[in-house]
């Protein structure tokens, strides 16, 4: 998982290494690891926030990646780790708004190209296989890529992969791996996909909830640093070795419940919680709750790449038990029946809120 010998034959020594997004807990680990390599003899890490802390070996630059002459800072890299990318829309705002993400790829690709860079690392998205109900169980890299409508940020990653292939093709010889993690958690603090998909409510109701998966953000670093060691080609899944299900997420959570609600009902009531700031759940991204799009890691794993925490390690180690996980199971009851009061309630306030636009 991770030691020298996976250099790939003929790799230069002496290697200038560049990391995009380098103040995120993914690209200070990326950073170390990197400054860590003998073969490496310079780490420039590039973000626009602060960059202190990441030891002996790293070069930091604060630079607005967005508006920056790129080119200059690119010199004599042999290799890009892009790992640098948009938050989560804020709480109520527009979740189908661009996030950015293509056409930051597009000037890191162009900034790339015109140096003469021979390897990149992308970060991607398992996001970009889309939810729906006639995914296999697990999704591989072969796998079509169909982000549901509605998720920018899941359609922006899918636009990033296609600008990738173009530029792949413009650069015979050049490689890229694309990687595409699982949702990532971290005990530091969880993004916003984590804290989205992990505090829905009332979500439609179906016969079995999808099998989740939970990467620590570890894992996903050291994946990141094989890629860049080994100059893997093309796409490579990131999660750990199989998934979990529903009742056992709520298990590892303290038995918290998932309200379920009829469809029309749960979006409603989803779209008035995000839009009054009361939830981190847009109803754009119900369908990554209610349907499978689980990855297999096999591909990664045949390049040398093994998963330290499993995914029930990962969860445990990134949430916090809540009150809940020490209520009676008589509050819990309470509890329960009246979230599922106070969601049909915002729901039929909607829809009669709803009829009375249409009337006037």
């Amino acid at each position: 998982m991770g030691s020298g010998s996976d250099r790939a034959p003929g790799a230069p020594a002496g290697e200038r290494v560049i990391v995009t997004g380098a103040a995120s807990e993914l690209g200070r680990r990326v950073c170390r690891l990197a400054a860590a390599d003998p073969a490496v003899s310079t780490v420039v890490a590039l973000d626009r926030r602060s960059l202190r802390g990441l030891g002996p070996g790293v070069e930091t630059r604060t630079v607005d990646l967005a508006t920056a002459d790129l080119k200059p800072l690119f010199e004599g890299a042999t290799s890009v780790v892009h790992l640098a990318q948009a938050d989560g829309p804020r709480r109520g705002g527009d979740v189908t708004e661009p996030t950015g993400d293509r056409d930051l790829a597009l000037r890191i690709l162009d900034a790339a190209g015109s140096v003469d860079v021979r390897h990149l690392v992308v970060r991607s998205s398992a996001l970009v296989y889309g939810a729906w109900p006639d995914n296999p169980v697990p999704l591989t890299e072969a796998a079509p890529l169909r982000p549901n409508p509605g998720v920018a940020i899941a359609e922006e990653k899918a636009a990033v992969e296609r600008l990738v292939d173009e530029w792949r093709s413009a650069h015979p010889g050049a490689t890229v791996a694309v990687l595409r993690p699982a949702v990532t958690v971290s005990s530091g603090g969880n993004g916003w996909l984590a804290r989205a998909l992990g505090r829905s409510i009332g979500l439609p109701r179906t016969d079995d909830e999808p099998p989740a998966q939970f990467l620590d953000v570890a894992d996903l670093a050291t994946a990141v640093d094989l890629a860049r060691r080994a100059r893997l080609d093309g796409p490579r899944n990131v999660a750990p070795d199989g998934w979990v299900d529903g009742d056992t997420v709520r298990a590892l959570a303290g038995g918290v419940p998932r309200i379920r609600l009829p469809e029309r009902v749960a979006v409603r009531v989803t779209g008035w919680r995000w839009r009054w700031g009361v939830a981190e759940t847009p109803p754009e991204l119900l369908p990554y709750a209610t349907h499978p799009w689980v990855i297999a890691n096999d591909r990664l794993r045949a390049d040398g790449w093994a998963p330290a925490s499993s995914n029930e390690e990962a969860f445990v180690a990134s949430h916090r038990a809540g009150p809940w996980a020490t209520m009676s199971p008589r509050r819990r009851q309470e509890l329960a029946l009246g979230v599922a009061g106070t969601s049909l309630a915002g729901g039929v306030v909607g829809l009669v809120a709803l009829l009375r636009r249409r009337r006037r």
